[in-house]
């Protein structure tokens, strides 16, 4: 299960060995743009930085984290 914290919360750099960071502008579970829930949850999951549109969607992430890292990989390209 991904570690979850508040996007406010302070965190190293990519370059200081901290997670990446999150390239999309919208969740990657639902689609939605990010912040039109609110303040985004953020979650680091094998040392990727995932931001969701709401906390519904971390449910639904947990279900197939490899698939959606997959995803944001292909995307961030």
């Amino acid at each position: 299960m991904p570690f979850c914290r508040s996007s406010g919360d302070a965190a190293l750099s990519a370059a200081d060995g901290g997670p990446k960071p999150y390239p999309l502008k919208t969740c990657i579970v639902s689609g939605e743009k990010l912040g039109s829930m609110g303040k985004p949850p953020v979650a680091v999951v094998e040392n990727q930085e995932v931001k969701f549109c709401c906390k519904s969607c971390i449910k639904d992430f947990n279900k197939d984290p490899q698939k959606y890292l997959k995803e944001i990989a292909v995307k961030a390209k």
